[in-house]
């Protein structure tokens, strides 16, 4: 399974740069046609950019709720229970060693 997320991940990524450089490759083309000045080329390009960081900020967040359901139907145990066990036992023995005192 994280075989095929990660080729799925690199589809991704390929496809968003290889947008990207069509996506410049226009703005360059509208620039030099006096459609848009350099700054407005930017402009656009920013915010190109930011929501291609938002969307990725998103795919990672809504991938780890994915995971963690994923993990939970398989009753694999997560950081969060494996560190309360360890708390866990800890208390115990604590506990244990003032019993032996």
């Amino acid at each position: 399974m994280n075989e095929l997320l990660k080729k799925g991940f690199l589809l991704g990524l390929g496809a968003a740069v290889t947008s990207k450089e069509k996506f410049d490759q226009k703005l360059k083309e509208l620039v030099d046609k006096n459609e848009l000045t350099q700054d407005e080329a930017r402009t656009v390009l920013q915010s190109f950019t930011d929501k291609g960081e938002m969307k990725k900020d998103e795919w990672s967040a809504k991938q780890f709720e994915q995971t963690q359901k994923m993990a939970k139907d398989l009753g694999l145990a997560t950081k969060e229970d494996i560190n309360e066990l360890r708390a866990r036992i800890t208390e115990l023995e604590e506990k244990l060693g003032e019993n032996e005192l």
